[in-house]
């Protein structure tokens, strides 16, 4: 079953490091799209 994140975009700001790239990992794990900000 596809998660509810599956195909979805996301837009995270300060993933280059910390809290924000700990989020890019566990959105990506979802099958999200990502646009990321560093």
């Amino acid at each position: 079953m596809p998660s509810r994140l599956s195909e979805k975009w996301v837009l995270i700001t300060g993933a280059s490091s910390g809290i924000g790239a700990a989020a890019a990992r566990a959105y990506a794990a979802e099958g999200s799209k990502l646009i990321l900000g560093a």
